[in-house]
């Protein structure tokens, strides 16, 4: 198990690594607020059960070292390579200015509930890289049962941010939520 000096030492390793962040647009069209809107449902990022306005998804990649101390296993760093992606919607054309006033506040307001979700993603992987760093396992010279250990771990707390992720979204798209003033704003002129 990590001690509180690994602990330390997954933090001050924590300070030597920054996301990069991407922001990946998709077209749409339309000359009014409900145009674009309308645009945006036909247009948006498929999650799940639907289309939605816009999206945070992350690349995540780890160089791990897992070092052998005779039947122990060690997991001595973890360092992650994290893409945060925010997928945002992105009139085709030039708007009229009354429109392109309403859409500057609308995608603001989306740019700012979707980097909630970059955070909570940036979140979890601290959380992983702070579970991971110095972990040990005995009897596993081959360090192979501590991987499996590793996976369970993070498999909790990916599903800890998803639940996490899921509450903020039912609290925002709730009639009267950020979100939905955000929408009721741009289709509805202010």
């Amino acid at each position: 198990m990590a001690s509180a000096g690994a602990a330390a030492k997954a933090a001050a390793k924590a300070a030597e690594w920054k996301p990069t962040e991407k922001i990946e647009n998709y077209k749409i069209s339309g000359r009014t607020g409900i145009d674009l809107y309308r645009s945006i449902g036909e247009n948006g990022p498929k999650v799940s059960l639907g289309r939605t306005i816009a999206y945070t998804t992350f690349d995540l990649k780890w160089s791990r070292k897992y070092v052998p101390e005779g039947t122990t296993c060690r997991l001595a760093s973890a360092r992650p390579h994290l893409i945060i992606i925010y997928k945002l919607p992105k009139p085709s054309t030039p708007l009229p200015p009354e429109t392109q006033r309403l859409w500057n506040i609308f995608i603001a307001g989306i740019t700012a509930h979707e980097r909630v979700h970059g955070e909570m993603i940036l979140d979890l992987v601290k959380k992983i890289e702070a579970t991971s760093i110095g972990l040990t396992m005995a009897d596993d010279p081959g360090c192979q049962k501590i991987r499996q250990e590793l996976t369970t771990r993070l498999a909790a707390l990916s599903e800890e941010q998803r639940r996490k992720s899921r509450e903020f979204d039912k609290v925002e798209m709730s009639d009267g939520g950020n979100v939905h003033r955000l929408i009721l704003g741009l289709v509805n002129g202010g």
